[in-house]
Parts: structure tokens; C-alpha cells; sequence
């Protein structure tokens, strides 16, 4: 069992993240005397369901029960309506509601009680609260998915994983009408792991029309499976692309979507998930954060191209990835470019070699250092700021 770094606040909040990142267990290690409300099982699924007024009436008769966990509310949200008028009433109540999907919250409307909830993520984890059971290879393949790692046979649940996701998410909720066309989506998005977006052709590869493939892209964003990152272009000097970039959540869950032919090119599948591993390390960050930060990318009609770029109220960094243990001229043009043009921003081209060095202004830095130093605690990237 892993410490995650997660702070929880003192005031009411909603958790939010994908199954399988531990929520539920960090809660109930944490607020062990907490009235709990789980809504996967079915008999308290409808018992709130026939009259979400009922919340009333069960805390009533547990006065000395202040703290309340409502696990997956997103099955019940009108049970919103009643928290929000219990933090009204100012009863000292702390409600703690979970959620894996916010699909259903934004169909009905649901506005997150108003900021009255602070809204906190549960992410994968990060290296860093790994430590030295951190090994990127290793973790490229098999993701950092707390329900995968905290397995004796991580590969079997990491197999099963997107299959509970189709069963348990997708196909009950009724969210597609055809489960084979959005299979052979996912599949297809595999290959758009870490590359721009492209409706048309994805509606092409998978024979489906266009505006189904813009609808299971926000049911995969619903369902906190992706997220995208769109061109950073602020004071833009050059002509930008358009299209956002495409990222599944986790590195393992990319790995066990994309399929293995004998003519795929490993380093083709390892450095795409390279890439998404940073991603999600840096929106992870990001999501944690008290101050707004934002995720970018820059990419020029030319085609040079930065992977990320990181800014925020101290923070202004320009990150390259290369799945390589030697750095050659081409790899640092894209960096170049960009801080031609954003020259107050720092430069950081993460690479697989063993040594950290700065040449002509740019950081030279190991993946796996870089990774490691990443802190969801930390208002600062690292000391990368």
C-alpha cells in the first residue's frame, strides 16, 4: 500500500476521478467514522433513488455522524439538491461525495452546489509517491493505476480494466446504442494517443459517421478515461494548428487498448506512451493545484512543435520528450523556435540518457528524474520553475 499525497480540505468537496485511482479506500482509511453512502450497492442505489429526501431522514436519526461520504453520486444526483440545502441550513454537516463520471451531473444540469463543494481530483499515481518502486519501464506498460499496482497480477487487471469500464459504465448506463462501434473506437483512439485530433479520418477508420465520433470523445472525457490540450497561442507570432491533442488518462490503459501487431514498432507504441505518462504527471499537477495553472502544447503550420507547456502564476516552462538516450540538433528546433518567440519561458528537453546538464539555455533532464520530482503538494513544478 502506497501513501498518496492527497490533501483533503476542511469544508465539503466532490472527488473526482476514474475508477480504479483509489478513492474509496483512501476515504475510508482517512474518515473511518463517517456516515457512508455507497450507491454501488443496489439496495442503497434504490433506496435513494425512490426519494432523495430520505438523506434527510437517515442523518437525522445519526446525530453524531457530521462527516458524510456519498460514493458515486453521480448515480444519484438529486441527492445534491438535498446536500445543498443541508450546507444551508448550517447544521455543521461535511459531505464528502465521490464520483467516477460527470456525465450524468452535467445532463441534469448539476452546477456543483454552487462553490459551496470544493472540487478535488484522485489521479493515477505519481511517481513520486511511488519512489523507488517507480521503474519506467515498467510503468509505461503497466500505467500507475493504484487497482493495477496494488495487484499480485497486475497485467490480468489491467486486461480487464476497459472491459469493466464497457461493462459497468458504458453498456448499463445505456450511453451508446452500438457497444462493437464504440469498442472499435477505442481501439482506433489508441493509435491518436499523443497526436492531434482528427474527427473526419477517425469517423473513416472506424465507419461511423462524423458527429458519433465528436460524441464518444466527450463521453470518453465524461467518463475521465481522456482529456485533450489544446495549442497554446497566446501572443502568437506564428501560424498555429487548430487541433487538440489527445491523451488516454493513463499510459497502461493506452497500452492495453493499443493492439500489438508484428509490424508495429515498439518504439513507436513506447514513445507514445512515454508522452502520455508525462501528461498525465503534469495535468495531475495541475488538477491539484489551488492557483490556476494551464496545460498546453505548441505546434507552428511549419510543424515545429513543443509537447507542453506548463504556465501559471510562477511557472512558465516549455517541455520536449524524446524516447532516446542521445539528443541530436533536430530534437531542441521546436525549443528554439518557441522561446524565440517566449523568451521569458523555460526550456526542459526530458530524455531517457542518465545526466543532467544545460547547454545553450535549454535543461537537459531524465525522464525518470524529471518524473520523480513532480509533487502534488508543491505549489512550484519541481525546481524546474
Amino acid at each position: 500500500m502506497y501513501k498518496r499525497f492527497f490533501t483533503p480540505p476542511d469544508q465539503s468537496f466532490f472527488l473526482f476521478g476514474p475508477r480504479g485511482t483509489g478513492k474509496s479506500t483512501w476515504l475510508k482509511s482517512h474518515y473511518q467514522n463517517s456516515y457512508w453512502i455507497d450507491l454501488n450497492d443496489p439496495e442503497t442505489f434504490r433506496f435513494f433513488m425512490a426519494g432523495a429526501e430520505r438523506l434527510r431522514l437517515v442523518l437525522s436519526e445519526h446525530p453524531d455522524k457530521k462527516i458524510v461520504v456519498i460514493d458515486e453520486i453521480q448515480k444519484a444526483p438529486d441527492l445534491l439538491n438535498v446536500v445543498h440545502g443541508l450546507i444551508e441550513d448550517k447544521k455543521g454537516y461535511q459531505f464528502i461525495m465521490t464520483g467516477s463520471s460527470a456525465r450524468k451531473l452535467k445532463q441534469h444540469g448539476v452546477n456543483l452546489l454552487g462553490g459551496r463543494a470544493l472540487l478535488k481530483h484522485m489521479s493515477p499515481f505519481f511517481a513520486s509517491e511511488l519512489e523507488d518502486s517507480f521503474d519506467l519501464k515498467r510503468n509505461l506498460r503497466l500505467g500507475m493505476l493504484p487497482i493495477v499496482l496494488d495487484s499480485p497480477v497486475p497485467e490480468e487487471v489491467l486486461r480487464a480494466y476497459v472491459g469493466i469500464y464497457l461493462k459497468e459504465e458504458v453498456q448499463a448506463e445505456g450511453i451508446v446504442r452500438n457497444l462493437g462501434d464504440f469498442a472499435r473506437f477505442l481501439e482506433t483512439m489508441s493509435f491518436s494517443h499523443g497526436s492531434l485530433i482528427n474527427a473526419s479520418n477517425i469517423a473513416r477508420e472506424c465507419q461511423i459517421a462524423r458527429k458519433t465520433v465528436d460524441s464518444y470523445l466527450l463521453i470518453l472525457q465524461d467518463l475521465l478515461l481522456a482529456f485533450e490540450i489544446s495549442v497554446f497561442h497566446r501572443k502568437a507570432k506564428r501560424a498555429l494548428v487548430n487541433h487538440p491533442k489527445f491523451y488516454f488518462f493513463d499510459s497502461g490503459v493506452y497500452y492495453s487498448l493499443r493492439p500489438h501487431h508484428l509490424y508495429d514498432s515498439d518504439t513507436e507504441r513506447e514513445g507514445a506512451a512515454l508522452e502520455g505518462l508525462i501528461a498525465q504527471h503534469l495535468k495531475s499537477w495541475i488538477d491539484a493545484q489551488v492557483e490556476n495553472h494551464q496545460l498546453h502544447f505548441w505546434r507552428t503550420s511549419s510543424q515545429m512543435e513543443v509537447d507542453f507547456i506548463v504556465s501559471g502564476p510562477n511557472c512558465f516552462l516549455a517541455i520536449e520528450v524524446k524516447n532516446g538516450s542521445t539528443v541530436h540538433p533536430q530534437d531542441i528546433k521546436g525549443l528554439s523556435a518557441f522561446c524565440e518567440d517566449y523568451p521569458e519561458a523555460t526550456p526542459i528537453l526530458l530524455y531517457r540518457g542518465p545526466r543532467r546538464y544545460k547547454e545553450n539555455g535549454i535543461l537537459y533532464c531524465p525522464i525518470e528524474e524529471f518524473l520523480l520530482t513532480i509533487d502534488p503538494r508543491e505549489k512550484n513544478l519541481g525546481e524546474f520553475h
